[in-house]
């Protein structure tokens, strides 16, 4: 098994008690349950930070805020193409370029989500036109990551604007579709940005899941 294999598993293992944790501490009410789960919580941050050799506060953080049922997040991206050229966003966080998109936030809609996204991270206002994808990010190869994500991928149409960085983007531009930049893969694949493409080309295409 690779060190990345390795990762994968812990962390889909980590994932898996702490969503049994963190269900437990929504629906007990029995005082020596919640006792035992909140443990249990802190047993699972205890041995993921043993085992990618992470501060234990760090790793305590990853889950501080999540309370209630646990469930997937979700993420949009939006492809935005003119002609072969599909619209990217340099992150500051990794100096890589992606889709724009980001967290849906309580109360939006997937399809404002995507367009809030697309404008605050490129400058440029858009619609989205289509679900081209559902999938779920453990299923394809991203790097590893803590949470459960799905990631919802729109075709977007441009309607007006200008390029415009900002706090989470450096650099806003077109790229050819065959020519892409280095990619933040935690963020996107070239794999999905030719798939968004030939939902560009063929608005007839499925949806896309999984």
């Amino acid at each position: 098994m690779s060190t990345r294999e390795r990762v994968a598993a812990v962390l889909e293992w980590a994932r898996k008690v702490q969503a049994i944790a963190q269900n437990g501490l929504a629906f007990s009410r029995d005082p020596f349950d919640r006792t035992r789960y909140q443990e249990l919580a802190e047993l699972t941050a205890t041995m993921l930070a043993t085992e990618l050799a992470a501060p234990l506060a760090t790793v305590r953080a990853f889950w501080e805020g999540e309370h209630g049922y646990a469930t997937p997040k979700v993420d949009v991206r939006g492809g935005v193409f003119r002609g072969d050229e599909v619209l990217l966003v340099r992150e500051r966080t990794d100096g890589r370029w992606t889709l724009p998109g980001g967290w849906v936030d309580v109360n939006d809609a997937p399809s404002s989500a995507v367009a809030r996204e697309i404008l605050e991270e490129s400058g440029y206002s858009a619609r989205a036109v289509k679900l081209a994808a559902l999938v779920d990010k453990n299923r394809h190869p991203h790097p590893p990551g803590v949470y459960h994500i799905y990631k919802l991928f729109f075709l977007c149409e441009l309607t007006g604007g200008s390029p415009a960085t900002s706090a989470e983007t450096d650099a806003v531009a077109f790229f050819p579709v065959h020519a892409l930049p280095e990619l933040s893969t935690g963020r996107v694949l070239a794999p999905q940005i030719e798939r968004l493409y030939r939902h560009q080309l063929d608005r007839s295409l499925p949806t896309d899941f999984d």
